[in-house]
């Protein structure tokens, strides 16, 4: 067989160990190496060398590990016998598993038996070149993701069913849920399996559950499948009655707030309180009440008004004494309502009734108005009310 001079491999990158088909390399050969590639010189199954990426002299001062074992002759050009194999390190991704049998065990949330299968990807990476070759290639002239996947096949099909059980159980995760922690789950499998594969100079990068095929003949899983979904669904529309509620509650709070700060604005802008505007409407409903003549409606009227306030009161008061005053005047015969009357006057300042032609009140001393009306409104008063029952304008302002 022709020794060779330059030494390469520009293969595929699901390739994951290439054996170089020749086995004799002459002293001085040229050796290249690429950037994702390393080089490894085995002599009867022993180590002699090992090389990085770049372009390498096969030499004795690059190969130390090989001055006890070679035998050369003077100058260095006799070949030498040796097995070489190029391991690819890049990461191998998207390596397919899946479980040959289905995955039994009772649901941990809703305590039914049930059966599952699961399936994924995982991706390695060379950890350890040497004891990758000796553990797991030994004299194959070469290895590929499909013979790897084969060579983990036991670990892969045993090992994860019952991780995923034993997770599945340990973390109550219903089946009904199981999607939503796939993640977890995957995580806890590549934790558990990374030492096996350590063991023979791989990593193990990730590993991930992409389905798990759910029991759909099985009429126990359907019948807590709707179980689960009315659980759920009850709960929803519970959810979501009380949160229509709250909005509901807010919405007219704050309708009432507005309402509020309209009316207080409209109370401003008029020039008028509540407390009068309360007594406005109180004396109002009293002045209109036809049994307002009885002295026990008038008496019960006055009552529950004593709380009302002092403005309130005086005002009440006088609708009251008008409202009594027009009811306790005798009836006047027709004849007598043409005759001409006297027309009752009274102090603008102090309120108290004014004799005939009287220039100043009799009792306060304050010169007599022309005429008798409030100064607000107009309004023409017929007793001794100190606030007008119309306005609310203090008498004689």
């Amino acid at each position: 067989m022709a020794v060779t001079s330059v030494i390469k491999y520009d293969g595929d990158n699901k390739t994951f160990i290439w054996k170089y088909p020749q086995t004799d390399f002459n002293m001085g050969s040229e050796l290249i190496v690429r950037e994702s590639q390393e080089a490894i010189f085995l002599y009867n199954g022993e180590l002699l060398d090992k090389f990085g990426a770049g372009k390498h002299i096969l030499e004795t001062e690059n190969m130390p590990l090989a001055k006890g074992i070679l035998k050369l002759a003077t100058g260095g050009r006799n070949p030498f016998i040796a097995e070489l194999y190029f391991i690819n390190l890049t990461e191998q991704m998207a390596i397919r598993w899946g479980t040959d049998s289905k995955i039994s065990y009772l649901d941990p949330v809703y305590n039914f038996p049930l059966e599952i299968g699961a399936c994924g990807e995982f991706s390695i990476s060379v950890n350890n070149s040497a004891k990758l070759l000796i553990k797991l290639v030994g004299t194959e002239r070469g290895f590929s993701q499909e013979q790897l996947t084969q060579s983990f096949r036991a670990i892969l099909l045993n090992r994860v069913k019952s991780i995923i059980a034993s997770e599945i159980i340990t973390r109550k995760i219903s089946v009904f849920e199981i999607d939503m922690h796939l993640s977890e789950l995957s995580e806890a499998i590549r934790t558990q399996l990374f030492s096996d594969f350590i063991e023979y100079g791989l990593n193990l990068n990730t590993f991930m559950i992409t389905t798990v095929v759910k029991p759909d003949e099985d009429r126990n899983y359907h019948k807590f499948k709707d179980l689960y979904f009315r659980q759920h669904t009850d709960v929803m529309e519970a959810e979501l009655r009380q949160k229509v509620s709250l909005i509901e509650q807010e919405t007219k709070a704050k309708q009432t707030v507005m309402e509020a700060e309209a009316i207080a604005k409209k109370r401003e802008l008029e020039n008028y309180t509540y407390q009068q505007e309360k007594g406005f409407e109180v004396a109002k409903t009293m002045a209109n009440n036809d049994a307002i003549a009885q002295m026990n409606n008038v008496g019960l009227g006055l009552g529950m008004m004593m709380g009302v306030g002092s403005e309130v009161g005086k005002t009440v008061g006088a609708m009251t004494g008008e409202a009594m005053h027009s009811v306790q005047q005798p009836a006047r015969a027709p004849e007598q309502e043409s005759a001409p009357t006297m027309e009752k006057r009274f102090c603008m300042q102090c309120g108290k009734p004014l004799s005939s032609g009287a220039m100043f009140c009799e009792y306060c001393g304050a010169k007599i108005m022309t005429e008798d009306k409030c100064s607000n409104c107009g309004y023409v008063f017929l007793n001794d009310a100190r606030f007008c029952p119309k306005c609310g304008t203090k008498r004689g302002e």
